[in-house]
């Protein structure tokens, strides 16, 4: 059986466990068949059928007829499978898989292994063979031009950057992301609240740094960039695509959330299963110590005082105290395979501002800079003021089926998730400047109330695992 036909038998019984089972019954005809018209109705969570139904056979199609693609479909890499997300041990499994069909037949081919996603794909283009970020890591290469007041250092990734690397000609840089689930994406996006100082999309966005304002503006980057479209989809593919994944949710419970609070209902539903004491206790623990951010129905809006964007410190290389009490805090270490996707920029400050020794710009290393290659807006003020290396808050419904966890899925288990944060936690109380605390530790801003204490760690454990 070919993929498509296997992906639409499982996408048709995705849709049937999520009660759209109207459209997985007509799996089998046409998108503009009149017969589909009839069968699938007019309304799916606020979408009309119809339009899911197309966006459903668009998800799968790796022919994406006229666009002159490269064959892959976007359920190449939000795989139907493992809940719309790509892990290190799916890339692998088809790595594999792979490998043993090019014995029989050399012209096998699998479209998620693409040159766009090589490590070597700079120095060998469409030669390019190495996908270790992809197999190792599941991550895929997301290019950006680097602001005007932003220039590459010459050190690739050396830490540190010698004091004498000289920037380099590049007007791009490339930076490497897992792929996340569509699961809920209604949840999310802008929402108007908690705004950041700066655009683009200061109240929330679509992807990880919060960077396009709808769904179809995802979709069209992503036809862009991962299936390298040559030519623009008309709207209504764009269309039928965000309507699509507006009527993914991770449960039931997630889509009569959705549904009430686009219907206006007070009070909204619980979309939390049914909670042994364990588990309400942990909620307890996630309400005081992760609610401040993620926050609101869709665990995704953070909650002022709380900032709308983070820097939680999982990009590489990861802070280090150095302070005279020193270790208060001590973050795993990034591993090679991820080390290795270090780079050091130049940042030209604004007027006026002038760095430490005096002069007008300063150097910063990261694995990725996040919303910093959107604005170029970097200061030498609080690192809460600027926009490095900070990244929109996901929402966590579903997540017990995601794993790994973080842009860079550098955490394996939620076990790591809630270490990584013990240790954010600690490094937040380290470098507190004055007298009052910030509300990622302090309800009240003089008691560092909020990290749960090693005793409730397995509460919190057992809530998130329920989400």
């Amino acid at each position: 059986m070919t993929f498509f036909k296997v992906s639409l038998s499982v996408g048709a019984m995705i849709l049937a466990a999520a009660g759209l089972g109207s459209i997985a019954a007509a799996q089998d005809r046409a998108p503009g068949d009149d017969t589909f018209e009839s069968i699938v109705g007019d309304d799916c969570d606020g979408e009309r059928c119809i339009a899911v139904g197309r966006g459903l056979f668009d998800f799968l199609d790796r022919r994406l007829h006229g666009l002159k693609g490269n064959g892959r479909a976007c359920a190449d890499c939000h795989m139907l499978s493992d809940h719309f997300q790509l892990s290190p041990a799916d890339v692998e499994a088809r790595f594999q898989n792979l490998q043993a069909r090019r014995l029989a037949n050399p012209h096998a081919d699998d479209p998620l292994f693409r040159p766009v996603d090589a490590n070597d794909y700079r120095i060998n283009g469409d030669s390019a063979s190495d996908f270790s970020n992809l197999r190792q890591n599941a991550l895929i290469r997301i290019t950006f031009p680097l602001p005007a007041n932003v220039k590459l250092l010459d050190c690739g990734s050396t830490v540190p950057c010698p004091t004498t690397a000289l920037p380099t000609s590049e007007t791009s840089v490339d930076v490497w992301r897992m792929v996340p689930t569509v699961n809920n994406v209604k949840l999310t996006g802008p929402d108007g609240l908690d705004p950041w100082p700066r655009g683009p999309n200061p109240s929330g966005g679509y992807q990880l740094d919060g960077r396009f304002a709808t769904l179809q503006q995802q979709a069209l980057a992503a036809l862009t960039a991962h299936a390298e479209i040559q030519v623009a989809p008309g709207q209504g593919v764009l269309d039928d695509l965000s309507a699509f994944e507006n009527v993914l949710f991770s449960s039931r419970r997630v889509r009569a959330l959705s549904n009430a609070i686009s219907a206006g209902v007070t009070p909204l539903p619980d979309a939390d299963p049914p909670l042994t004491e364990l588990e309400q206790a942990g909620k307890v623990i996630f309400t005081r110590a992760c609610g401040q951010c993620h926050g609101g129905p869709g665990q995704s809006t953070p909650q002022a005082p709380a900032v709308r964007y983070h820097d939680i410190s999982t990009q590489c290389p990861r802070p280090v105290d150095t302070g005279p009490l020193a270790p208060r805090f001590a973050f795993k270490p990034c591993p090679a395979s991820l080390a290795r996707n270090v780079r050091t920029y130049s940042i030209m400050l604004p007027p006026g501002v002038t760095a430490t020794d005096g002069t007008n710009f300063v150097r910063r290393t990261s694995s990725d800079p996040g919303r910093a290659l959107l604005t170029g807006f970097v200061n030498i003020g609080p690192p809460a003021a600027d926009d490095w290396n900070k990244f929109d808050v996901p929402g966590l419904r579903g997540i017990s089926k995601t794993a790994p966890y973080f842009h860079d899925n550098s955490a394996a288990t939620l076990e790591d998730v809630v270490d990584h944060y013990t240790m954010f936690f600690k490094r937040v109380q380290a470098n507190v400047i004055g007298t009052k605390l910030p509300p990622a530790i302090s309800t009240d801003g003089m008691n560092p109330d909020r990290p749960p204490h090693p005793e409730e760690i397995p509460a919190l454990l057992a809530y998130l695992r329920k989400l």
